[in-house]
């Protein structure tokens, strides 16, 4: 009889503290609101696929010979990005005409030249000491057996993506309607070698990290892999509930709001064997305790091969997957407070 009560106590306490944990969780929920829901719906609408394609043919034009790090075709591909920036009137935080934080050599494999990140910025208007960075990195492969690695979908369609969501805010920046947080549109060189243009950012912020609330990363949302040929509205999601579960909540009320998108958190899981938590850019920042979301479309027949080329990019989908981000982007930076860090865990 003893040992009924003992036993009938552990799950009495199990059960409440689940219920604590559920009740929790629901408020986090309730708690999250989305805001100005009309703005966010008509600035996305100009995100779409024929500006997307225009960016993304230059980009992984066999001109740019693959952009390895610290080669012609990426300088060209940054000068691209600089020259965009420029006729949307799309500042620099770093100065007026310099739009790159240049990484010497010393800093990269001894086979490379230096390279540069291209950095774009919107200020705050009421919290532009807290910063939102959306990444993503525009190297690629370079030539390799005498062929080019265009790289269309790594990354020319983060790369792509961010352009557009970066001409999202400045058309409501010229409405009236700036962001309340800065946000900085961080394009990564020497991703491809070791996430080394995140790396030397973050090791040289150009705004203090602990200002910085956030880092959304895209790289590869271009396309469709084999496990969702027969539904292909779909986006991989990584790492939004590792530091903060109310990014979590937040992302998935913003896909349930204006998109619906199947969000996939297959890779993750910590024990994932493809580790595409820690493969790009976005781990640098989390490595400094600053919540990401890391945006994927998964690996397909062409990851990593010269044929991974503009043709086969789907630009509805693309544009669709963009929007999300920019979206998702829209509330992280008018919070009327600052996104939590909590490690995942609820207290």
């Amino acid at each position: 009889m003893k040992i009924f009560f003992i036993a009938s106590a552990f799950a009495l306490v199990g059960s409440c503290s689940s219920t604590r944990y559920t009740t929790k969780i629901q408020n986090l929920k309730d708690d999250i609101h989305i805001v100005d829901s009309a703005l966010v719906t008509k600035y996305a609408e100009s995100i779409t696929p024929k500006d997307l394609k225009e960016h993304l043919l230059m980009i992984s034009d066999d001109k740019l010979l693959g952009r390895a790090t610290g080669e012609i075709g990426q300088k060209i591909a940054a000068e691209y990005l600089k020259n965009y920036y420029q006729e949307q009137n799309i500042g620099s935080p770093l100065s007026d005409n310099n739009y790159f934080q240049s990484i010497p050599k010393s800093f990269l494999p001894k086979s490379n030249e230096s390279s540069e990140n291209v950095l774009a910025y919107i200020k705050g208007s009421e919290i532009p000491s807290e910063v939102l960075i959306i990444s993503a990195h525009y190297d690629h492969l370079g030539v390799k057996d005498g062929e080019i690695n265009n790289g269309a979908d790594d990354n020319g369609s983060g790369t792509s993506s961010i352009m557009e969501i970066a001409q999202a805010f400045k058309m409501a920046v010229n409405q009236g309607h700036s962001p309340k947080r800065s946000i900085l549109f961080l394009h990564v060189t020497a991703e491809e070698i070791g996430k080394l243009g995140s790396e030397y950012y973050t090791t040289h912020p150009v705004f203090p990290l602990k200002n910085t609330i956030a880092d959304l990363n895209i790289d590869m949302i271009g396309r469709v892999d084999k496990a969702h040929e027969n539904n292909k509205d779909y986006l991989y999601l990584i790492g939004s509930d590792r530091l903060s579960t109310e990014l979590h909540y937040l992302s998935e009320k913003v896909n349930t709001t204006f998109y619906n998108i199947n969000l996939d958190y297959r890779y993750n899981a910590e024990n994932d064997s493809n580790h595409y938590y820690n493969r790009s850019d976005h781990y640098n920042f989390a490595e400094n305790n600053i919540p990401i979301i890391f945006y994927f479309n998964g690996e397909h027949a062409d990851y990593h091969k010269p044929t991974d080329t503009s043709d086969k990019i789907d630009f509805e989908l693309l544009a669709k997957r963009s929007k999300l981000i920019f979206a998702t982007a829209w509330q992280l930076a008018n919070l009327d407070h600052r996104i939590k860090v909590d490690n995942g865990i609820i207290n």
